[in-house]
């Protein structure tokens, strides 16, 4: 018996539900099958009414479900390299309470400098256990007992010590679990392409009429960890702005100035972008 199939087996000896968060990344087909199969009532968008709901068509789905036989779950069983995400236990908890918890965790930071902290990426979920003591699971894992994930070329399990409302910590361990910045930038472009394929397909194929979209996408990339602009309202403005720019560059006048910290930089650069459009003055 494998680990997964262990751990389905207790899940379904303890009678707790099960619940499948969902990385839509390169999961478009068994998202549509999914809602599909689940219906409306049975799933929540965590980037919805938060601080990354421009995000929240590409962002992650909380999904309960009635039963791990359906096909497009068991596709996904079957491909855990995949990293679709993972898959968790909880016993009598309302999917909106889960939900409520999770928003609370996939936006890290206080405006301006509000960033997404992936924690439906499985390979984040398995980074940060392995940073935790397993008596600090509980204030990660929230009302979920238990949890399954592909992490490092297995199958592993984490059980919540303690299940349960908890208030996100003041300093959150799992925000200091190191995180290789190849990974991060990998993510983050996977993001954004599927994100502007998806919503800005007309700009999209103007622009690969004359550049190579991953170059430029690759470009966009690097200035926002440049100019430090790492929240997800920040890399969805200059990404939908540079769309509608000539050459599909943002202007000289939004290069940082000397000493200018990177929230006023953004702040700067987005008032600028507000005049232009009337919206606001200088």
């Amino acid at each position: 018996m494998t680990a997964l199939e262990s751990w389905l087996h207790e899940q379904n000896r303890a009678g707790r539900d099960l619940y499948l968060m969902l990385d839509i990344d390169g999961q478009m087909d068994t998202r549509a099958a999914l809602l599909d199969e689940q219906g409306v009532a049975r799933y929540r968008n965590l980037y919805a009414g938060t601080a990354a709901n421009a995000l929240a068509q590409a962002g992650p789905l909380l999904f309960h479900i009635d039963s791990i036989h359906d096909p497009a779950i068991q596709s996904l069983l079957r491909a855990p390299e995949r990293n679709w995400g993972w898959l968790a236990s909880a016993s009598h908890v309302e999917l909106d309470a889960l939900a409520a918890h999770w928003r609370e965790r996939v936006m890290t930071g206080e405006r301006p400098t509000l960033a997404v902290y992936r924690a439906h990426d499985n390979r984040v979920l398995g980074r940060a256990l392995a940073h935790l003591q397993p008596q600090q699971y509980a204030e990660l894992l929230g009302p979920m007992a238990s949890v399954c994930y592909w992490y490092d070329g297995q199958w592993r399990v984490a059980d919540n010590p303690d299940p349960g409302a908890h208030p996100v910590p003041a300093d959150p361990p799992w925000l200091q679990t190191p995180t290789p910045e190849l990974i991060y930038a990998n993510v983050l472009f996977d993001n954004a392409r599927r994100y502007l394929v998806g919503q800005h397909t007309e700009a999209l194929i103007r622009l690969a009429e004359q550049l190579d979209v991953d170059d430029w996408l690759w470009g966009q990339i690097q200035r926002t960890h440049l100019w430090g602009w790492q929240a997800p309202e920040q890399v969805h403005f200059l990404l939908t702005q540079s769309l509608q720019m000539p050459g599909y560059l943002p202007p000289k006048s939004w290069l940082p100035k000397p000493e200018e910290e990177p929230s006023a930089h953004f702040e700067r650069v987005y008032q600028q972008v507000l005049y232009w459009q009337g919206e606001a003055r200088l």
